[in-house]
């Protein structure tokens, strides 16, 4: 099977856990033997990519005076660029959805369709620019490349998708790893909530991360069950030749390795890691990420007078993330709401037991971890204090955690992939 797949990342150029899913979900698809051509804002030229044809889409050149680019730039919906944007940003700097607009009399700066365009990728200020750009590039790519199916990741490749739809006439596959009521709570940016919701009314068939996700999906945005299939992520497997980590700290180390966002509870592991720092002072707590949470955390733990046992890395990728998951003694997830997560399955193959929110998309597959709800925080503590006062409970998890693992693999989750795909076509 050819398919057409949108994203926004892929590694080492990353800045959460969407663009390791994407990597492992194509993996997964050269292991069908199936062939992807997967479009990225930009394309650095180290990416581990020789399973696939990696498209840079900053190499697209567009022709505005060909009629057949004219119809089909009518399909694209155009959205009003604003100032510093950001996919997890507070809801107040989104800016104007203008939804379902022709070309035609539409005002918008020359860069937008012009022959080509330059690519910054990321989540910059020009975000909404660029996912403009990046669906007019879409349509171009569906009426030039031969392919079956279309998949697009999450609410920025979405007006992509359904341009390239439109473009086609070929099948969307769209695939949730986040929604907006995950990123903002119950207080959802309507601009935002909008592009999800033409992109999931616009799909053929839908992928989601969990059932956590597929019930957010049902109950908050008015889905038909049966137009949803449940893929888990799984992990890539580890290097046999990669050597562990040196420890450079005699203390115990928890670490907290995400974004610093509200979605991610930072401030309940704080609360915790507090409550552990009273009763065992010979530990160290980590909190690995960048977000917009950051200053506000760094303040509190001032305030709570640990700051020689409290250290902030900012963000980690690639090797620097296996290198501080190899210093932890524990991993702690306490997310308020994880569509999956896939940290929690990297410090597992690292040889760290891991604490979990029960509100998480991971916590569905995972039988060797301690599960906690995000809000309690003296459970949280309670279980962060075994793991490193009784060495032998972590040693547990440890020895059995291959088991979980083992069924968490991307050839297993493409095959289910591939029935979605299956599913979109018959329609």
């Amino acid at each position: 099977m050819k398919i057409l797949m949108f994203g926004w990342e892929f590694p080492p150029h990353i800045s959460g856990g969407l663009g390791t899913a994407c990597q492992g979900m194509t993996q997964g698809l050269a292991y069908w033997g199936d062939e992807v051509l997967f479009v990225v804002p930009r394309v650095y030229g180290d990416e581990p990519a020789a399973h696939i044809q990696l498209i840079d889409a900053s190499e697209v050149q567009i022709d505005l005076h060909s009629k057949t680019h004219q119809e089909l730039y009518k399909h694209v919906t155009l959205i009003e660029a604003g100032v510093n944007l950001f996919p997890y940003a507070d809801p107040e700097h989104y800016e104007k959805l203008l939804q379902s607009i022709e070309i035609e009399g539409f005002e918008v700066e020359d860069s937008i369709f012009s022959e080509r365009y330059r690519f910054k990728g990321g989540y910059g200020a020009d975000l909404y620019k660029e996912v403009n750009r990046y669906a007019v590039i879409a349509t171009k790519l569906a009426n030039d490349n031969d392919f079956e199916v279309i998949h697009a990741h999450d609410w920025l490749t979405f007006p992509a998708g359904v341009a390239a739809k439109h473009a086609s006439g070929k099948p969307l596959v769209v695939h949730i790893h986040a929604t907006e009521y995950d990123r903002s709570g119950n207080h959802p940016n309507p601009e935002v909530l909008a592009i999800e919701t033409h992109g999931l009314m616009n799909a053929d068939h839908i992928i989601a991360v969990s059932y956590f996700t597929k019930s957010i999906l049902v109950e908050k945005y008015g889905i038909d069950s049966d137009r949803i299939s449940v893929v888990h992520n799984g992990i890539l497997r580890r290097d046999e030749d990669e050597k562990p980590h040196e420890r450079q700290v005699p203390e115990k180390v928890v670490t907290f390795l995400g974004r610093i966002t509200m979605q991610k509870g930072p401030d309940y592991f704080i609360e915790a890691a507090y409550k552990v720092y009273q009763k065992c002072p010979n530990v160290r707590f980590v909190m690995a990420g960048n977000g917009d949470m950051l200053a506000a955390m760094i303040s509190r733990v001032a305030a709570l007078r640990m700051s020689q046992r409290f250290h902030f890395t900012g963000f980690l990728r690639g090797y620097e993330v296996d290198k501080m998951l190899g210093l932890s003694d524990v991993y702690v997830m306490p997310s308020v709401s994880e569509p999956f997560g896939i940290a929690p399955l990297e410090a597992m193959r690292a040889n760290v037991p891991v604490i979990i929110s029960h509100q998480s998309g991971v916590s569905e597959v995972l039988g060797n971890a301690l599960k906690i709800n995000f809000w309690d925080i003296d459970a949280m503590a309670d279980a962060i204090y075994s793991l490193v006062q009784y060495p032998s409970l972590g040693q547990t998890f440890i020895k059995n955690s291959p088991h979980d693992l083992s069924r968490l693999r991307w050839d297993s989750a493409a095959a289910k992939v591939r029935v979605a795909y299956r599913k979109a076509i018959e329609q």
